[in-house]
This record gives structure tokens, sequence and C-alpha cells, in this order.
């Protein structure tokens, strides 16, 4: 009898051992978005490409629209170990102490996507992903969004038209520069209580993406945008370090894979959700939707330049002159 209890309880033991040898490993990946915006997307792509690629063996869990932490909370929860994976905007990391993110809020440094990915996809992408490790975050890629567009509840014409306008930002030391430099009154908000904001009067306007406007439904409380392109947002997605080289080789070899591939996808989609999240406001009839003329782009450029002089110690000269010599940005042209 003994010897058959023995028996039965090595082999519930063995059989423990073998499901737990068995159980996926769960990476919570949290962001604040919606899930049908490019990141979303994206986000779920990972996801899919995670489950197949590793053969069940992990399970990316995703987590939308601040369902588990909101802006200013994920990064602590992600040192933590609270939650394994995000996609911040890459404003996020300057209040972390990494300052050089901010580069990316510079006004119309980036003409488009290619010279933007000239950047992300190089040396110096690579260099400052690098800079986030001795903060116990590993960074594993950049996504794209897109630039953004103005809106309000008056028209947006001129930069002048600015003036005294409450504009919600991202916490950017430089976003709150360039809107001071045209006159405006930046306001640190968590992108889930925008709508709200806009909705009440708290804030006059935001800017944004289109995808991030219209998921958000922000065009429902915003009578004007105009398509000014001043500004690029995009994410870096990004883990917990001592989680990811915790995961065996083989697993996390798999991962970067899944990865890889989420991340074409995301930079393939960001711009058609971009557009069709334009024709979706369009055809809503809420926002009248202006278009400058190339001079008067050429005015808000030349308004937002001086941006680039007084934040350029924020975020280093040398790699701001990198940038330009990556791009062919010439601020003495404008």
């Amino acid at each position: 009898m003994k010897v058959r209890t023995l028996f039965v309880g090595l082999a519930a033991a063995a059989f423990s051992a073998l499901a737990l040898a068995q159980a996926p490993v769960v990476i919570k990946f949290s962001h604040v978005v919606a899930a049908d915006t490019p990141k979303g997307k994206a986000s779920e792509f990972f996801a899919k490409k995670a489950a197949e690629l590793t053969k069940g063996k992990a399970k990316v869990e995703v987590y939308a629209n601040s369902a588990l932490y909101k802006d200013k909370e994920e990064m602590e929860a992600l040192q933590l170990g609270a939650v394994h994976m995000l996609a911040p905007s890459l404003s996020k990391f300057g209040p972390l102490g990494v300052k050089e993110f901010e580069v990316f809020d510079f006004p119309y440094i980036f003409d488009d996507y290619n010279d933007l990915h000239k950047v992300t996809q190089g040396p110096i992408g690579a260099s400052l992903l690098a800079k986030l490790e001795p903060k116990g975050i590993k960074g594993l890629a950049f996504w794209d969004n897109g630039f953004k567009s103005m809106s309000a509840n008056t028209p947006i014409k001129a930069p002048g038209d600015l003036k005294g306008k409450k504009m919600r930002i991202q916490s950017s030391k430089v976003l709150e520069e360039q809107f001071r430099t045209l006159g405006a009154l930046p306001q640190v908000m968590a992108f889930s209580e925008v709508y709200q904001a806009l909705q009440t009067g708290v804030v006059d306007g935001t800017d944004n993406p289109h995808s991030n406007l219209f998921t958000q439904k922000m065009h429902e409380v915003q009578k004007h945008m105009t398509i000014t392109d001043h500004n690029y947002l995009g994410y870096a997605v990004v883990v917990n370090k001592k989680f990811w080289e915790g995961l065996p080789p083989e697993l996390r070899a798999q991962l970067e894979q899944a990865m890889k591939e989420a991340t074409v996808y995301a930079n393939k989609i960001a711009k058609e959700e971009n557009d069709a999240a334009l024709e979706g406001v369009r055809k809503s009839g809420k926002t009248a939707i202006y278009v400058p003329t190339k001079e008067e782009k050429m005015a808000f450029k030349k308004a937002m330049l001086p941006v680039h002089t007084k934040m350029a110690d924020r975020v280093g000269k040398e790699l701001l002159q990198s940038i330009y010599k990556e791009t062919g940005f010439d601020p003495a042209k404008l």
C-alpha cells in the first residue's frame, strides 16, 4: 500500500512538473490608446506572431486603452515588473531621465517617414534605445504613429491663432516650449482624460495624429483641425530588462523575430490608418479640416524654429546635429 501511495505521489509530482514546464510564459503588454489605432493593431499582431513563432510557449496579453495603467503610471509599473511590455510615446522617456528622446518632439525636424526612418531604423535609433538600459528597460523597436495636426474650437490658419489657447500636451519640455513659443498655454494631461477636458473646456485644443483624434472621438468636441504636420508621434516598444534577459535564449530569439515582423506591420499601417481616420473625421461633418498653403505652412515652421535653438542643450547638441546630418534638415534655409 505504501509503495502504491508513493508511486501515485511521484506520478502526480511528475505530472505537475510537466504541466508547469509546459505552461506558457505570460507577457503583459499594456498601452494607453484604443485597440483600433496603429499601436493597438500592431500590439495584437505581435501577440499573434509571438504565439505562432514560439508554438504557444509565450502568451502575450494585450491591455489597451489604459485598462491597466494610465500615462503617468505605466513606466513605473514596467520598472517594478508589474507589467512586462509597453509601447510609450517617445516623450515619456524625458521624465524618466532620458531627455534625448525629446528630440523627436522638435517641430518639423522630419519632413516625412523617409527622413524619420533614417533615424529610427539606423545607428542613432539604436544608440537611443541603449540609453534606456541603466533604467532597467530594454528597447526593442520604434513604431510609427504619424505626424500631428492641431485642433481647437476656433480656426487655426496662422501661428498667431494659437495665442492664449490652452493646449493639451504630453509631458515634454520641448512640447511645452513649442506651444509657449506660439503664445499658447501648454497643459500636461493624461491621454485618457483629453476627451472630457476638451468637452468641458478645461483645455481649448490639442495636437494628435489623426488616428488618435478619431478613435478617441476628439473630433466630436473640436470644431476645427489644421493639417500642420508639425510634430511626429511615435513609440518605443520596451520591456522590463530583467524579465527579458531571464527568458530562455531560444524563446527570446523567437520573440525578437515576432517583434521584427510586428514592426514592419506597424509602420506599414500607420499612414494607412491615419489617412482613413482623417477621412472618418471629414465624413463626420463635425470638424472643419483646413489644409494650409505652402506659404502658411512655412509661417508655422519659421514660428517654431526658435524651439530648436532653445532646447538644443536639453537633448544634446551633438544628437541634434547628427539628426540634421542624417535627414538633411538645415535650419538656416527656413
